[in-house]
């Protein structure tokens, strides 16, 4: 008798509904808990950090029930999203001028090595960290909508899981508010392929007008206050400098107004006031902020080749101007109210970071999103004061921490409602040139 080879079987591939199934079973339920108990068991929390560090590393972490692996699924995921240009998981070290070695939530847990020992709970750190890792592999999943199946579904999907993680099984710690701006964090450091932004791009203008809207929310408000602040503070005021180190940024901002133009139009012609409606046109005025000459007077050269895209948001922004003047007016930062148009910082995932450090230092999840300080609305006493005392918390620590640009030591995240009234007036006057 011969004897019959055995036949190896081959493992299913990684797909992103197979890693999102495999992502929800560990945010719900009691799995997250055991993997917390698991790394806190060292009696020192350095030792309890290390075991955590590690099994971040790995992607291996221990339960009650055994190990639970996500190596091969984010090894997966991440190859093919650095085969399209991106690096979701590691930093870019600008001095260096190199990525770092370890992933950006492990960096975090490295920071807290030196620092005190929890007063509260280490129990209370490590779950924020943990959820800090898992926000990660949703963004890298963010980037992987498109694989397969419907993007917009499969963005739906994302911003469900963002609930469970934020959900009353983790940390209660709170990161972004929507799948959409997943993306802006995947994508927020520097790339050496800057085509892959193009790409992106266009992927995005795939989606249908509700998840563009969500994400040109997001992206005008971040681009926002990261060119307002190089403005100010990498290129001393000088617009043809800014214009010429951020051609890639150029389109981004161009593709956020043009979506919100075409939100706010169907919200005109539908007859709507209400909160979305504001929403539409603080995004607006943010995306106007940055440069407001060039997507309403002569268009520098990054944007020749989106001829069309300018066009079409230059024919409904004439329609509706002298409307969208008014309403900006209810958008002037002061000092009473907090206003996104007053907040400058360098780049988004640097914002989200030091929030999560700030709670871990705090031994307190912070229960606002990062998408909380990219608007101003609603406008109550209480959201607003809320807003106001975590950006002017991020200031402080950035003032303790500044970085060196241009030759000066410089925060690189500020909240400043007279200069954000500034930009606002120099704003309005360029549109109304």
């Amino acid at each position: 008798m011969v004897e019959k080879r055995k036949r190896s079987r081959s493992k299913p591939p990684v797909t992103f509904t197979s890693a999102c199934d495999q992502v929800e079973a560990l945010l719900k339920g009691t799995t997250r808990r055991d993997m917390v108990a698991a790394c806190a068991k060292p009696p020192r929390f350095r030792a309890a950090l290390t075991e955590l560090a590690n099994s971040m590393r790995a992607n291996l972490f221990h339960t009650s029930s055994g190990q639970v692996s996500l190596e091969r699924t984010i090894r997966a995921l991440d190859k093919r999203t650095q085969e399209d240009g991106f690096h979701v998981l590691i930093d870019w070290d600008g001095k260096a001028e190199k990525f770092n070695e370890e992933t950006i939530p492990v960096d975090v847990a490295l920071f807290l090595m030196d620092k005190p020992e929890p007063q509260k709970s280490k129990e209370t750190v490590i779950a924020i960290l943990l959820d800090y890792y898992f926000f990660y592999v949703l963004a890298l999943l963010s980037l992987r909508a498109w694989d397969e199946g419907s993007a917009d579904k499969n963005f739906d999907r994302l911003t469900r899981l963002l609930g469970e993680l934020h959900g009353p099984d983790g940390s209660g710690h709170f990161f972004v508010s929507n799948a959409e701006t997943l993306i802006l964090i995947a994508t927020a450091h520097f790339e050496y392929d800057v085509s892959a932004y193009d790409r992106l791009l266009a992927k995005v203008g795939t989606l249908n007008l509700e998840h563009r809207t969500r994400h040109a929310l997001a992206h005008a408000a971040i681009l926002g206050s990261h060119l307002r602040f190089g403005f100010e503070t990498n290129y001393e005021r000088d617009i043809i400098k800014m214009r010429i180190d951020n051609v890639p940024d150029y389109p981004q901002v161009l593709s956020a107004l043009a979506t919100l133009m075409e939100a706010y139009t169907h919200l005109r012609e539908d007859g709507t006031e209400s909160d979305a409606r504001d929403t539409i046109v603080e995004g607006l005025l943010n995306g106007l902020s940055t440069d407001p000459r060039a997507f309403v007077g002569t268009p520098p050269s990054s944007l020749e080749p989106y001829a069309d895209m300018l066009s079409s948001f230059h024919e409904r922004f004439s329609e509706y101007r002298d409307d969208l003047l008014e309403a900006f007016e209810e958008q002037r930062p002061s000092a009473d109210t907090y206003s996104p148009v007053a907040l400058y910082f360098n780049f988004p995932h640097n914002v989200l970071k030091a929030i999560v450090v700030d709670a871990l230092l705090r031994e307190e999840p912070w229960p606002l999103t990062l998408n909380d300080l990219l608007t101003g609305i609603p406008r109550d006493k209480a959201s607003s004061a809320a807003r106001t005392t975590l950006a002017r918390m991020l200031m402080s620590y950035a003032r303790a921490s500044p970085d060196t640009i241009a030759g000066r030591l410089r925060p690189v995240i500020v909240y400043d409602p007279r200069k954000g009234h500034r930009d606002f007036v120099n704003t309005v006057r360029k549109i109304t040139e």
